[in-house]
């Protein structure tokens, strides 16, 4: 018990609730959607396993890990990490519609992480952690609903679906250095340790709708 223990706690420390010390701390820029693209917003814990997960689809052009649904301007990730700027951290996915529809990308979103944790997510914990999805539209929000009661109803998860369903008003990016972290850092034990079993589950339950690359 007590190895387990130090290795969680080993985890988080290395992971994502302190970024990475020898990154690029510039902001990373927040690109315009392109002509027949649409955007959607979503939090489910480290944004890190949250951003590969969701570039795997078929129909993601791309991924940004930023914040979203708090107060506070421009925020840098140190500022989130307080929880004193009511962000949590989330993903910007750039997709199009006439590949893969939005009722799949917030199924997706439900598989890419674990819905029916309160303000956490493992290891990781506090509000910046929350599950939360963005609606832009009323249509938005009706699906996520939806979405939310078929999962409830089939149990696919033992607890029910906690996640927020929130009006959307601004994305922030995070720095330049969480962008596509997963990838570059396979090396980190928290990447080894916790987000990758969760990428590798989201695969399995999202196989279909992959990319050719990850579908394998």
């Amino acid at each position: 018990m007590k190895k387990n223990i130090l290795f969680i706690a080993c985890l988080f420390i290395l992971g994502c609730a302190n970024g990475q010390s020898s990154g690029e701390y510039e902001i990373a820029s927040l690109p315009k959607p392109k002509p027949g693209e649409e955007v959607a917003t979503f939090g489910g814990g480290c944004f890190w396993s949250l951003t590969e997960a969701m570039s795997e689809l078929k129909g993601v052009n791309s991924v940004v890990a930023g914040f979203a649904g708090g107060t506070t301007k421009n925020p840098t990730y140190e500022e989130v990490c307080t929880r004193t700027t009511g962000h949590a951290e989330c993903v910007q996915v750039y997709y199009n519609p006439k590949i893969i529809s939005y009722e799949t990308l917030v199924t997706a979103f439900f598989f890419a992480h674990n819905p029916t944790e309160l303000n956490r997510q493992g290891p990781d914990v506090g509000t910046d952690y929350r599950s939360v999805a963005f609606y832009r539209t009323l249509a938005e929000k009706t699906t996520i609903l939806e979405v939310i009661k078929k999962i409830d109803a089939s149990k696919h998860y033992s607890d029910k679906i906690v996640t927020q369903v929130l009006p959307y008003s601004a994305f922030y990016a995070a720095e330049k250095y969480h962008q596509g972290y997963y990838r570059l850092h396979g090396d980190n034990p928290y990447i080894a340790g916790v987000s990758e079993p969760k990428v590798l589950k989201f695969r399995k339950a999202m196989k279909a709708e992959l990319k050719a690359e990850f579908a394998n």
